[in-house]
């Protein structure tokens, strides 16, 4: 589906703002190659413009009180609903993702912010008595100041609302920073909160590579905290390159989540989960079934259903209603798939399904891969440990609970886990044993606002969402105060 360029500026201060560099980079459609959009090529003197811009606001900010500043976030999602099919057509067309799942993200963007809306009046802090006579402690909970906030390709609107909420109701300013690949709907949204009253200031995006934009805002000293989800190695350099001010860091970064089915899970129901858990959005998720443990006495008849069952997904165009799985988002993921593919058969792997690219015309230029399903596999292959984040899912037979959790945890990564099992004391053991942050029982992945995401080892520190979420995004401040008689 062809369509206008679009062509986008920085939003900065509350206004459009040309790069310092006066350049352009392109963002490809991954369904067929074609260019959609340009937006800026930022520089490390963009970065310093847009984080004073967020610093000159942010004292005004924090002095409205936050109800008022949840009315105005409030304000800012009835326009984003207002421009609901726009915005998700935009991204699909940047990002490959079926239309369907990008008007549900852009629903998710806006149920992320309203759910930071509901925190305004929950801002507490606590009196504490002190070992002193006539004193009181007070703890209080304040902003921080300015938070950067770097967004990964695979979700970019609903990434930017779950950091832009809680920043903001907590009484920061924000620069946003999307990936290279998918900026435009992010970028839609500074147009949508000057229409709502935020003020000029308080929400910034810019674009540009991570090497310079993203380094730039980083290691800049206005910078009091920055709140990244994207892959390990770049979460392990933001991490590094925050140490130099001191910057509080929040990353949500790589998984490789297990998928176990036990010999009493119902069956039917472990397919489905097991089936959407590894194919939503391309299997572009970091939650997604990496690696899928079924134990021997189900296995035959599990992966019978579970075959039929992915035999059946349809890869296609992401605005046909049809379509359950569109392409991967660009050529390094592509590649990627391939490789894979490949080291797996030389390690002794079995391709039982899929394997490479669709036939068709229509899959002749963009960045397509069936969904792929690999066999005969032990865990000591290269597949059971690096990260696809696509639509390949490699299959293990287990036999007993020991070796499926010694299986499960031998994993850099601890981010999330799904388990099928209807054993309550094998739950028990489960909360015990399993080295992950999110963990599923009896169903697929998905968070909801209120949980807590928060990943283990290589997966992140810090955690979003829910009240321990919020709390990212806010600083302490003890107050000893004596008083006389």
């Amino acid at each position: 589906m062809s369509a206008e360029i679009l062509n986008f500026d920085q939003y900065i201060n509350g206004q459009w703002v040309v790069s310092t560099t006066g350049k352009k980079d392109d963002v490809l459609n991954p369904s067929n190659d074609e260019i959609v959009g340009r937006v800026a090529h930022g520089s490390v003197e963009d970065a310093e413009i847009a984080l004073k811009a967020a610093q000159a606001a942010q004292k005004s900010w924090s002095k409205l009180p936050a109800r008022k500043r949840a009315e105005l976030l409030r304000q800012f999602t009835a326009e984003i609903k207002k421009n609901r099919e726009k915005i998700a057509t935009v991204l699909t067309r940047e990002q490959g993702k079926l239309y369907k799942v990008a008007l549900f993200e852009v629903d998710v963007c806006c149920s992320f912010i309203e759910y930071a809306c509901d925190w305004a009046r929950h801002i507490e802090g606590d009196i504490l008595p002190s070992d002193n006579e006539n004193e009181q402690i007070w703890i209080q909970k304040i902003p921080r100041g300015v938070v950067v906030a770097i967004t990964a390709w695979n979700f970019p609107l609903a990434l930017a609302g779950r950091k832009i909420g809680p920043a903001l109701i907590a009484g920061n300013t924000i620069v946003v920073k999307p990936t290279t690949e998918t900026p435009m709907s992010t970028l839609m949204l500074g147009e949508l909160a000057k229409k709502a009253g935020i003020p000029d200031g308080v929400l910034n995006i810019v674009t540009g590579s991570g090497k310079i934009m993203g380094t730039a805002l980083v290691e800049n000293p206005i910078t009091k905290m920055i709140t990244m989800t994207g892959s390990t190695p770049v979460g392990q350099l933001i991490f590094q390159s925050a140490a130099k001010n001191m910057a509080h860091v929040q990353l949500e970064l790589g998984g490789k989540a297990p998928f176990i089915a036990f010999e009493d899970a119902v069956i039917d129901d472990a397919v489905a989960g097991a089936l959407h858990s590894r194919f939503d959005n391309c299997g572009q998720v970091c939650t997604c079934n990496e690696r899928m443990y079924v134990h021997e006495d189900i296995y035959e008849e599990f992966m019978e259903k579970f075959m039929a069952q992915v035999k059946n997904i349809k890869v296609g165009d992401p605005f046909d209603a049809a379509s359950d799985m569109g392409p991967k988002v660009n050529k390094n993921e592509l590649k990627h798939m391939h490789e894979l593919v490949e080291v797996s058969i030389k390690e002794g792997a079995t391709v039982a399904f899929g394997g490479g690219t669709p036939k068709g015309a229509e899959f002749e230029k963009g960045n397509w891969f069936e969904p792929t399903i690999l066999t005969n596999v032990t865990q000591d292959m290269t597949i059971v440990h690096e990260e696809s984040f696509g639509p390949i899912l490699p299959v293990l037979k287990f036999k007993t609970y020991d070796e499926v959790i010694g299986y499960a945890n031998d994993c850099e990564y601890g981010l999330a886990a799904m388990v099928y099992t209807n054993d309550m004391n094998r739950i028990m053991q489960l909360n015990r044993d399993l080295e992950f942050g999110e963990i599923y029982i009896n169903r697929g992945h998905g968070e909801l606002h209120q949980g807590f995401h928060n990943g283990y080892k290589l997966s992140g520190s810090g955690g979003e969402d829910g009240k321990y979420g919020f709390e990212q995004y806010l600083e302490k401040k003890t107050f000893y105060v004596r008083f006389k008689d």
